[in-house]
Formats: structure tokens, sequence, C-alpha cells
């Protein structure tokens, strides 16, 4: 039985890749902050009693700014293979937070890789890398453009990608980049800006919000949906040997377009309850992000089956049950149609 260690698993794409790698018989590890409050409801539909004899999924308290107790959990666990997700992955908070952010999203990187290094162990490591990093360079982007962060996020994240290929090169680790554009889905944080919408507009529907407060309305982004590109993840270390790939959908939407899918889907004007808040807004802003994604679809026989407007009532749906709310109901069919067999539980 292969062993797998997730940081950040009890977050979007953790939550997913778990599940996905229960799927395959996998026995998984997680990497959890110790906090005085329950944070695991994204897995807690797949957790077991570790004291049971059929647990597969397992979890230790850890931070990536400790490097003692990521080494220790790294020697002590010898993963087949390592998907590193954790980070401060707000790309608007990481603004206010510079410091923070570099420390766990670009030196927590450092400290896994090092574990690796010295553990002796002969992991795969999976770093998330993020379309933030190419910033306003043109597009679309693929493994070749050049980075041009414009966030304390998006500088985090390139150090943390150089320093993966180094490690490959120096030390003959076997990392791997996915540069993965925006992805979402029903379990996506509730600060970021789809999940906002998606969650306003069953509030405004449930008549418990008036409004939503949102930020820049043009800015455009690839958006994709979450469970697929954890596929592409594990695809990425099944391969013979380590490298980059770019992960998204081909097309960018902006953020207006999402809003008026997700606001016609239930029926509303968006423009009725939708205004606008400067402290939403980045003092350095990324205009347009699309992948260009012939590596993946080439090497990893990899593509989206899920389109941006697909997505958005998917997340409409779901956020509607959620709030006690009966779902339009297109967002369910597209599900059991496209994926009969879904390895994912309920959203």
């Amino acid at each position: 039985m292969k062993k797998a260690l997730i940081t950040g698993i009890t977050g979007q794409d953790g939550s997913y890749l778990a599940e996905f790698l229960l799927n395959k018989d996998y026995e998984v590890h997680g990497i959890i902050r110790r906090a005085s409050t329950f944070n695991t409801s994204r897995i807690d539909h797949i957790y077991v009693d570790p004291h049971k004899p059929k647990a597969r999924l397992f979890l230790h308290y850890g931070d990536l700014s400790d490097a003692e107790q990521i080494s220790n959990i790294v020697y002590n666990i010898k993963p087949d293979e390592i998907y590193h997700l954790g980070a401060q992955s707000h790309v608007r908070v990481s603004f206010d937070i510079p410091e923070y952010t570099g420390n766990t999203t670009a030196l927590g990187t450092v400290r896994l890789l090092e574990a690796v290094r010295r553990s002796g162990n002969n992991s795969k490591f999976y770093q998330a890398s993020s379309s933030e990093m190419f910033g306003i360079s043109s597009f679309p982007q693929s493994e070749d453009t050049p980075f041009c962060p414009r966030s304390p996020y998006a500088c985090a994240k390139v150090y943390a990608f150089w320093m993966v290929k180094n490690y490959r090169d120096g030390y003959k680790i076997f990392a791997s980049n996915g540069i993965l554009f925006n992805h979402e889905s029903p379990r996506r944080g509730e600060t970021f800006v789809t999940r906002k919408i998606t969650r306003g507009i069953s509030l405004i529907l449930a008549k418990k919000q008036d409004c939503i407060y949102l930020g820049n309305l043009e800015a455009k982004r690839d958006w994709g949906y979450a469970p697929e590109y954890v596929e592409a993840m594990w695809e990425i270390l099944q391969q013979d040997n380590p490298d980059d790939y770019v992960l998204g959908t081909g097309q960018s939407h902006s953020v207006k377009e999402f809003l008026q899918e997700a606001f016609s889907y239930v029926g509303l004007d968006w423009e009725k309850y939708v205004k606008i808040d400067s402290r939403y807004l980045r003092p350095t802003e990324v205009e347009n992000i699309v992948a260009d994604i012939r590596k993946a679809q080439n090497q990893l026989n990899w593509q989206p089956k899920i389109g941006f407007k697909d997505l958005v009532k998917i997340m409409v749906d779901a956020d509607m049950r959620k709030l006690g709310l009966k779902p339009i109901g297109e967002g369910d069919k597209i599900i059991k149609e496209k994926f009969p067999d879904r390895w994912w539980g309920v959203d």
C-alpha cells in the first residue's frame, strides 16, 4: 500500500486529493495546524477513528513554519508521495501579511524539500505552484512563459517554484511543479471571490443578506473545477521523470461574467445586489491569465470536462442546498452526466 503525505489536507484541494488517494487504496497522512476549534470540516466525511483496523487516513499536528516537526513527520512516515498544497493562499490577504505569506508559502516549501533530502527517503514531491506567478506576462501562459508576479503571494510561489527545480537538479529529488490556474468548487473558501458570489446569492435568496461587496470586476481568470485538477496532481507524480506542468481550461472569464452567469441562473439581476468596496482592490492587479495546457494534454492525457458555465451552476446549486434552499438542479445534473462514477463525497 502506497503512503501519501498531504500538506493543506483540510483545504479545498487537500480534501479532494485525500478522497482521490483513498479511492486508489493509498494510506493517506495529512498535516493540520493545532487549533482550539475543529477545522477539519472538509474531510470529516472520510475520517475514520485511527484505532480502527481499517483506518487509512491519519492526521498529524504540524506547521509549515516548524522545520523540526516537518522533518519528524517526513522521517517517521516515509511517504512514497508528498503533495505540498499548504500555504497562505489568499492573494489579497498576502498584501496585508507579506512576511507570514513568505514564511509559509515560500520557506515552508524549502523546509519540506530539506526534510525529504535529509531523510534519505525516495519520496516523490509535488509542489502546488500558481498561475498568479505569471502576473502580467503575455497570455496564454505555458511552462515557458516568464514569471512576472504581482503580489506577495505570487512572489512567494515563484521562490518555491525555483527551489523545487533546484532540488530536482541538485539533489536528484523527484520534484515536480503543477502550475494550476484558478480551480473552484463548493469547497472553495468563503472569502474567495467565486464562493463569495455563489454563497452570497444563496444568502440573498434566503433573505439573510442584502448585497455582496466585491473589488475589481474586470479581472479575468481561467476557472476550472477542482476535483479534476487533483487527478492531474496524481498523474504528475506517476510520470517516469519529474517535470513542470500548466493546468487550466484554456479560457478566461471576468469576475463580472461570473456574476452575470450566477445571478441569471437564479433569475436575479446582479447589478441590483453588488457593491464595490475599495478594501478588496489589490495594490497591483493581474488583469488576465489563461492557460496553455498542450503539454498536460499530450503528456498526462489530461483534459478538463467542466467548463465555465457548468462550474457556476454546480457551485450555486451546492450553496443553495447548504442553506436549505431547493437548488435549480442543472449543476447537479451536470455532475451526474459527466462524472457517473464520481469518487468525491457530497459537497
